[in-house]
C-alpha cells in the first residue's frame, strides 16, 4: 500500500477489473492498456486453461458472450483462441464508445499480458500488480494443470512480487501455495455464498487463513467496516471488488483497505496523485 505524503495516510491501490472494462472490451490487451493510461496501479483478469495447457485470459468458459460464437474455451487451443474476435461485441453493446481497433482484439494468453506489463515505462509506474483469478473446473486434473501453469508462468517471468493468484476455489489457492510457498495468493468471496452475520464473516477470515492467503477479496456488499477490521487484525490485506464510486477511496484510507477493484480506474483516481 502506497502512502499519500500530503495526507500521511495509506492510499489504496486502484486495480482495473478485467482492464478498464467500462471503456474497452473486457480482458483484452486494449482494456489493459487503457487501464494503465487511466492511472491504474494494476489489473485484475480471469484465466482458463486452453486445450494445449496454456492459460488464456477470458472470464467465461465459452465464447457465446464476448466471442459471439459457439465453442468452449477448454476445447480450443490458445492458437485457435488467438483468432477469436472478442471486441466486436463491445462495439455493438456500447456504440458511443466504439473503436475500430476493438474488433481486432483476440483472447490473449496470460503470458501476453505479462509482456504488455513489462513494456510499461518504469519512469511513470513501478511494479504494477496483476490479480489473476483462476477459473477452476469440476475436473480436479484440469484445475491442477491450470494452477501449475499459472504458477510456472509467474516464476518464469520473475513476476513473483507483481502477481497475486486468487480464486473462489480455496482449494486451488491452497494448491498454489503448495506448489510454491512464495507465491502471493488471495481468497475471493461473493454475497451469493456468504451472509452478513458475524459468524459467517469470521468464517471468511478463517477460510482465507486456512488456505494460506495473504489477501482477502470481498465483494463490496460484504465489505463492512467490522469485516475489514477483523481481516486487518488477522494480518489479511483487504481488497474490495467491484466498486465504482470515488467515496470508496476515502473509505479505504479510513478502514485500511489495501486495494479497490473497479471497471473504470479513472473515476477512482484520487486528485492528490
Amino acid at each position: 500500500m502506497r502512502v499519500n505524503p500530503s495526507l500521511n495516510q495509506p492510499e489504496p491501490l486502484i486495480i482495473a477489473h478485467r482492464g478498464a472494462s467500462s471503456l474497452a472490451p473486457e480482458n483484452t490487451l486494449a482494456a489493459f492498456a487503457r487501464a494503465f493510461e487511466d492511472g491504474a496501479d494494476g489489473l485484475e483478469l480471469d484465466v482458463h486453461l486452453a486445450r494445449d495447457g496454456v492459460p488464456v485470459v477470458i472470464h467465461d468458459s465459452n465464447l457465446r458472450r464476448t466471442g459471439l460464437s459457439m465453442g468452449n474455451v477448454g476445447e480450443m487451443t490458445s492458437k485457435e483462441l488467438s483468432r477469436v474476435d472478442v471486441g466486436s461485441w463491445f462495439n455493438r453493446a456500447k456504440p458511443r464508445l466504439e473503436r475500430e481497433e476493438y474488433s481486432f482484439q483476440h483472447v490473449p494468453t496470460f503470458a501476453e499480458v505479462i509482456q504488455l506489463v513489462k513494456t510499461l515505462p518504469t519512469s511513470s509506474r513501478r511494479q504494477p500488480i496483476i490479480y489473476v483469478e483462476m477459473k477452476t473446473e469440476a475436473d480436479p486434473t484440469v484445475t491442477r494443470s491450470l494452477v501449475q501453469a499459472v504458477v510456472r508462468l509467474v516464476k518464469d517471468h520473475g513476476f513473483d512480487s507483481q502477481v497475486v493468484v486468487i480464486s473462489f476455489d480455496l482449494e486451488a489457492v491452497a494448491l498454489a501455495k503448495q506448489i510454491d510457498s512464495s507465491i502471493r495468493t488471495g481468497a475471493l468471496f461473493a454475497p451469493r455464498n456468504v451472509v452478513s452475520s458475524p459468524r459467517p464473516r469470521r468464517l471468511m477470515i478463517t477460510s482465507a487463513l486456512d488456505c494460506g492467503a495473504k489477501e482477502i477479496l470481498l465483494h463490496r456488499l460484504l465489505a463492512l467496516r467490522g469485516t475489514v477490521e477483523i481481516a486487518v487484525e488477522n494480518n489479511l490485506m483487504p481488497v474490495v471488488w467491484t466498486v465504482g464510486h470515488s467515496a470508496w477511496v476515502r473509505r479505504a484510507r479510513d478502514w485500511g483497505i489495501h486495494a479497490l477493484i473497479t471497471n473504470d480506474p479513472a473515476k477512482l483516481k484520487p486528485s492528490t496523485r
